[in-house]
């Protein structure tokens, strides 16, 4: 039999590659001759470099950045030498999760070390970028990133703004004069799942900037500074991006990238899957194993497992997704290529160790499914699932 493991990372508890691992150990319990594929799959945030390291042969690259408050750091990027590729999460550098809560400072917070990542790149050799958009701590529409690369952000007596989102209030003009040159070689893939544009009730600011501790006050500001950074970047470039689709992920970085790159927006998962070769490696595949933490309604919303079930249900392959958790409205999962739905939970238990035991908990709820498949191959258990007594009430065939 053949296993395509095409997993998200489980949050906190396991990454893909982790989860990649556990599933292959639970499938040799029962089917130990079994092909398995592992490609780890991400959805632009988290885990993206590590994927698509993994499914193109790259390497792991570090690199000094600073994070979103200014404070020096070590980044990692992932690079692809023969494809002149690099695999950038604007995380490693610009990402919430590198500052305590009580630390957190929407108004100032920089994206200057997501172009200090880029240009470690660009020293590199690399012409071509995936650029995961995702987790940011910043609303400053990418002007730090540029700032980064070559660019200064004036005010109107032609003095340097500071960092942060807040400065660009006092924004006059955008000097592309020191721009780093091999920009304009270069091309930009950006895997993000955000629609959002850059200004008003569904921008940056309002939509997300309380999640990166903003007030309405300061929501209210930092919304007003886009506006002139918007205007300003339009009359710098000649495109006016603020109400493009994608502008607002990452606290306006997509808008950035719009602006002043070659510059392409495609579905976080839809760029990890062409890349890891997915519909490829579904050839002759009997069955699909994906999962995240969490499968429910949200999963609809162009999450990973989502993106994998779609491309296996092109391929007429069965899908099976493993979950910490079946929340509500997952029903819906089934009208869109998944044949089940697995929770991986085996007992009670509080949710610090749910997560420490859940490479564990996942090898044996895929060793159980595959008992259960081994049943139905042998044709010796007909409980009365599917029409023709399939245990997991499919009619797929077990094999090709």
């Amino acid at each position: 039999m053949k296993f395509v493991l095409a997993p998200d990372s489980f949050k906190e508890s396991m990454s893909a590659a982790e989860a990649v691992a556990a599933m292959e150990r639970g499938i040799r319990t029962v089917f130990p001759d079994a092909e398995c594929v592992g490609l780890p799959m991400a959805d632009g945030g988290e885990g993206t470099v590590d994927a698509l390291v993994a499914a193109r042969g790259g390497a792991l690259i570090v690199a000094k950045a600073l994070d979103a408050l200014g404070r020096p750091r070590v980044a990692r990027y992932g690079y692809v030498a023969d494809e002149r590729l690099a695999i950038i999460e604007i995380a490693a550098a610009a990402g919430i999760q590198l500052i305590d809560p009580a630390d957190r400072d929407p108004r100032n917070a920089s994206t200057f070390g997501v172009g200090q990542l880029i240009t470690d790149a660009l020293d590199r050799g690399a012409r071509r970028f995936v650029i995961g958009l995702g987790g940011s701590a910043t609303t400053d529409g990418g002007a730090g990133m540029l700032h980064a690369l070559g660019a200064r952000l004036l005010d109107a007596n032609g003095r340097d703004l500071p960092g942060g989102g807040a400065a660009l209030a006092r924004l006059a003009r955008i000097d592309l004069a020191g721009f780093d040159p091999r920009l304009f070689d270069a091309t930009f893939e950006i895997a993000s799942d955000v629609t959002n544009p850059l200004l008003g009730a569904e921008g940056a600011a309002a939509v997300f900037g309380p999640q990166k501790g903003a007030d309405e006050v300061m929501v209210r500001e930092l919304d007003a500074a886009l506006t002139v950074y918007a205007r300003v970047l339009a009359e710098t470039t000649g495109y006016d991006v603020a109400g493009e689709s994608g502008a607002g992920a990452a606290g306006g970085l997509g808008a950035a990238f719009l602006g002043c790159f070659d510059c392409r927006m495609r579905r976080g998962i839809e760029v990890v899957m062409q890349a890891a070769g997915l519909a490829v490696r579904l050839d002759g595949a009997d069955y699909v194993f994906t999962g995240e933490g969490s499968v429910d309604a949200q999963t609809l919303r162009g999450k990973a497992p989502l993106g994998v079930a779609e491309v296996a249900a092109r391929a007429d392959v069965p899908v099976i997704a493993f979950a910490g958790r079946i929340g509500d409205g997952a029903e819906a999962l089934y009208d869109h290529g998944f044949s089940v739905l697995v929770p991986i939970v085996a007992g009670i238990s509080d949710l610090s160790q749910a997560l420490r035991d859940g490479p564990r908990n996942l090898e044996r709820a895929v060793a159980t499914v595959c008992r259960l498949l081994a049943l139905r191959a042998s044709g010796s258990a007909r409980p009365g699932g599917g029409a023709s007594g399939d245990p997991l009430g499919t009619d797929e065939p077990a094999a090709r």
